[in-house]
């Protein structure tokens, strides 16, 4: 059962909208980023390729312009191909978001229909923790937000 970790953090600004797992988030900052700056799904991203040892989420959208702003469900949904490819099938999700503000806990429920809607999995396949840093740090200060994300994939099976 192959298995992949994936981390992202971006600095916050003020100018930027937020946007967390593909929803836009009301807050006074956003995430600044070549893309939207989703922590959430480059993260998820960056978990999918590695159980599948195909690199990270920079190689397939570097740093140029026509990927400037372009949004992160675009990425996730380039992650998943590539797992289907492998005839590969997502078995769990399980995200751990870091940051300091806003409290994303009435949010959760949206951002797992919206990953369940790209990944095709059952929202019960989908974990979402939120955590923050304790004051320390750029997380701490309200600087940046952060996130981890692990996936399990299995062979066989219906792919979605």
């Amino acid at each position: 059962m192959p298995v992949g970790l994936g981390y992202d953090i971006h600095r916050l600004v003020k100018g930027r909208k937020l946007f967390l797992g593909g929803i836009e988030i009301p807050y006074k900052k956003g995430l600044l980023g070549h893309s939207d700056g989703d922590v959430i799904l480059h993260a998820l991203s960056d978990a999918l390729l590695g159980a599948v040892g195909k690199g990270d989420i920079g190689e397939y959208f570097p740093n140029e312009p026509k990927y400037k702003n372009i949004p992160s469900r675009k990425i996730l949904k380039k992650a998943y191909q590539i797992v289907k490819d492998k005839k590969l099938k997502i078995r769990n999700v399980d995200i751990t978001l870091i940051a300091e503000e806003p409290k994303i806990s009435s949010y959760k429920k949206i951002i797992k229909e919206n990953i369940s809607g790209i990944l095709k999995i059952p929202i019960d396949n989908i974990n979402i923790k939120a955590t923050t840093h304790e004051g320390i740090g750029v997380i701490g200060k309200k600087e940046a937000m952060a996130c981890f994300a692990v996936v399990s994939l299995e062979r066989g099976g219906k792919i979605a």
